[in-house]
């Protein structure tokens, strides 16, 4: 079955939050909630692209990407940035995650940018080892506790 990204609106508001609490504690303490993903895209409303990931009819993650425009790059704000991305456990380690990094690849290249960013913490049961493989590596910056991780587009 193909996964669907799809916009967040009133009929799956509720879904979309709910699957924050379907994560493990330790995924919890790596990636922001989804509630909190979407207020703060609402403050950033030039810079944040944001889907639920559907795999059929049933939602089952969240991304988020912040795409510089003029005033983020004079504040200093200029990646392409993988800002949230959450999958819930039963459809983890199933290659979904894949083909949404290479979707989130392909948004970065239709925007011009060379290289997508990312950060995540060190912690058990986090997203590391999963970026590792699909090729990010650690470019020496950290955000707040967070190791930055970076990939060229090709």
């Amino acid at each position: 079955m193909k996964l669907k990204f799809k916009k967040i609106n009133k009929k799956n508001f509720d879904d979309v939050i709910d699957l924050s609490n379907q994560l493990t504690e330790n995924q919890r303490k790596s990636v922001a909630s989804n509630m909190y993903s979407i207020a703060e895209a609402s403050v950033h409303p030039n810079n944040a692209y944001y889907r639920a990931i559907y795999l059929g009819d049933h939602p089952i993650g969240f991304f988020m990407v912040f795409i510089p425009d003029e005033v983020s790059i004079k504040e200093g704000e200029d990646k392409f940035f993988l800002w949230r991305f959450m999958i819930i456990p039963k459809y983890q380690r199933k290659g979904y995650g894949k083909t949404v990094l290479d979707f989130v690849m392909e948004l970065t290249k239709e925007h011009k940018y060379s290289k997508l960013y990312t950060s995540c913490g060190m912690v058990e049961d986090g997203p590391y080892p999963f970026y590792k493989k699909y090729g990010f590596i650690e470019n020496g910056e950290m955000i707040d506790d967070e190791t930055v991780l970076e990939i060229e587009v090709k």
